[in-house]
């Protein structure tokens, strides 16, 4: 999954083990159940550390460093949201953001900017909506999800609702 996730493949059987295993783990122990290097699980753990996925840890007794991702699902969800818009999501809008500042030169440009401005109104909508659903509790967004398609005949009832009942071609 990692590696459709943008990390590599290393890293995602790392955070794989970590996740699994269900207790700390240290490097060692890592690389000796993956047979990995020292050095390539040091690289993966910082990676890992740096999308927030793992934390160092200390057990008392025990001097060596070990790790752990955040023991609640939707916990991980909501770091790889985060981490995913603050790497992509909000570069992409600044660039977008700079660009829509410009002013057209000729028609073509004028073209490139309106598609841009959608662009920019789709991912802004999107992230929107996104920072709503994450204020949400986990079993708040489980319903939801549930809902699925259901939420389209709710909207469509909401609809008829608010024209009290006239026909349509009316609006």
């Amino acid at each position: 999954m990692g590696s459709r996730w943008g990390v590599n493949r290393t890293v995602g059987q790392i955070y794989a083990l970590l996740y699994i295993s269900g207790k700390p783990l240290c490097a060692d122990e890592i690389g000796e159940t993956l047979g990995f290097s020292r050095s390539n699980v040091g690289i993966g753990i910082k990676e890992l550390q740096s999308w927030r996925l793992v934390k160092l840890m200390h057990v008392p007794g025990d001097r060596r460093d070990f790790f752990e991702p955040p023991k609640d699902v939707w916990d991980i969800f909501r770091v790889l949201v985060e981490e995913r818009r603050r790497r992509e999501i909000e570069p992409t809008l600044s660039m977008l953001r700079e660009a829509l500042l410009e002013k057209p030169d000729n028609e073509a440009d004028r073209i490139a900017q309106a598609r841009m401005r959608e662009m920019h109104q789709l991912i802004d909508l999107t992230t929107g909506w996104l920072d709503e659903v994450q204020r949400l509790s986990p079993d708040t967004v489980i319903n939801l999800m549930r809902l699925g398609a259901k939420v389209q005949k709710l909207l469509e009832f909401a609809d008829k609702l608010k024209l009290g009942g006239r026909d349509e071609s009316s609006r």
